[in-house]
């Protein structure tokens, strides 16, 4: 990764000329330069590649009004006019009525890189993944076996300033490799994925060791009926259904009686044990492996965050400990509206229970009957009440007899909720990085266990594959 300005002028100096021009009671500008590098492929063979580059920028001006604050947004991408941003932020601060999560914006901290250049990738960082792709590919067609998937990295470099002050520049890599394997006549398939930083701990003949062995379970076929059944969930499936119970945690949401974690009869459910096993489902900066900005930057206020709350210094964050909800989003105008403690929504999610051992593969070797489902898809929210979620399995759901996979069963639609989850898990992995099928190109940075639950609801047969 290198520094570049790629005829942009430099960020920290947008930053600074933005701040400088703005005519209101305060005023916050980022920019964020991004930088992408993609192989993909398709049928064996590399279909494309390439680096794109971009830039957004955005200012929010804060307007003093009859009652209070108001707050007007404006966000633009490219070689931005900030003089002409700041003034159309201005505008709709004018107009805006009062912010209801307004709070003294934020300043005190300088970070001493601010004025460095945004960095950049290229292919070059995918290297080791490609260097092995032809011989994955010529294998493949012996084997009768065709190849899709993708890897791509990308350097997003964050330049945050306020008028109070702040000054907080982070470099986030986020890269993200993803191979299915389908046998020629279509009748069975398989998917892994990874996350990285760097690529530096992949290599595309793990990818397809994982696919083969998969793709040799599948030599058996069973039926097996929709029902209730043990399941064993490894850590990539696990971290879909987590993103749902980290981002239903709004402390808000949840007081307004619209949430898993409301309270009947009014309140949260902050501090009610959610399970008997004493998980910890935390989001923290610093986590080894999938670190993050350690601060908060925010272009649309919501219910959770403020963009009165940008550069606001992010900690390690359980939102559940010993099995009990420990925190809910809020914003500072919310948390000293409704007596709640800050919390701000983090860009990493661990789900981990102190002492755990064992892969996938051990929990199955656990496991008298039952099935292993490698991933899900189309996850949706059928009831906010109970977080109660309806999905597909796909690409592989495996039997499980005496500990060993003996074959492959149909795919199926799932109904459960990831809390009710919790509380009826009956043997927990080890906490490894992972990678979720469906949302992990949003939240790439996720450590997870595996997780067996003896009834899980397999509410009906699904055809897809």
């Amino acid at each position: 990764m290198t520094g570049s300005q790629r005829g942009l002028a430099p960020p920290a100096d947008v930053v600074e000329a933005g701040l400088s021009t703005a005519r209101s009671a305060g005023c916050v500008v980022i920019v964020e330069d991004t930088s992408e590098a993609e192989v993909r492929f398709a049928v064996n063979t590399t279909t494309t590649n390439g680096v794109r580059r971009a830039r957004r920028v955005t200012v929010a001006s804060v307007a003093a009004v009859d009652g209070g604050l108001a707050v007007g947004v404006a966000t633009r991408s490219g070689a931005v006019d900030v003089s002409d941003l700041v003034r159309a932020a201005e505008a709709e601060a004018s107009s805006a009525p009062v912010a209801e999560d307004a709070s003294p914006l934020l300043g005190g901290v300088v970070d001493a890189e601010f004025g460095a250049a945004p960095l950049e990738t290229d292919l070059s960082v995918l290297s080791g993944v490609l260097s092995g792709l032809s011989g994955v590919f010529e294998r493949a067609e012996r084997a009768g076996t065709v190849l899709a998937g993708f890897a791509s990295h990308a350097v997003a470099t964050t330049h945050l300033g306020t008028s109070a002050g702040l000054r907080r520049r982070h470099v986030q890599p986020t890269g993200a490799a993803q191979m299915v394997a389908r046998t020629s006549e279509g009748a069975n398939s398989a998917w892994v994925g990874v996350g990285t930083p760097d690529f530096a701990d992949v290599a595309s003949e793990a990818l397809e060791d994982e696919l083969v062995r998969r793709l040799g379970w599948a030599s058996r076929r069973v039926d097996v009926d929709a029902g209730r059944h043990p399941v064993v969930l490894p850590p990539s499936a696990v971290a879909d259904l987590m993103i749902y119970v980290a981002g239903s945690a709004g402390g808000q949401d949840a007081e307004d009686g619209r949430t898993v974690f409301s309270k009947p009869g009014g309140g949260t459910r902050i501090g009610e044990r959610l399970s008997p096993l004493a998980f910890e489902l935390r989001s923290d900066p610093a986590e080894p492996g999938i670190e993050c900005a350690p601060f908060l930057t925010v272009t649309a206020s919501s219910a959770e965050a403020s963009v009165f709350d940008n550069g606001l210094a992010l900690g390690r964050t359980p939102w559940l400990r010993d099995g009990r909800l420990e925190h809910l989003q809020y914003h500072r105008a919310g948390a000293a509206l409704r007596g709640g403690q800050v919390a701000a929504p983090g860009d990493n999610l661990v789900l981990e229970l102190a002492g755990a051992q064992g892969s996938t593969a051990d929990l199955v070797a656990r496991t008298e009957h039952g099935l292993l489902v490698t991933c899900l898809w189309y996850i949706r929210v059928v009831d906010p009440a109970t977080l109660l979620l309806t999905g597909l399995t796909r690409d592989g759901v495996y039997l499980i007899e005496d500990g060993e996979v003996t074959g492959t069963v149909t795919n199926f639609r799932f109904n459960e909720s990831p809390v009710d989850l919790l509380a009826r898990t009956t043997d927990v992995g080890a906490t490894v990085r992972t990678l979720g099928r469906e949302f992990g190109e949003y939240v790439n940075r996720t450590a997870m266990p595996a997780l067996r639950v003896d009834d899980f609801n397999m509410s009906s047969v699904s055809p897809a594959s």
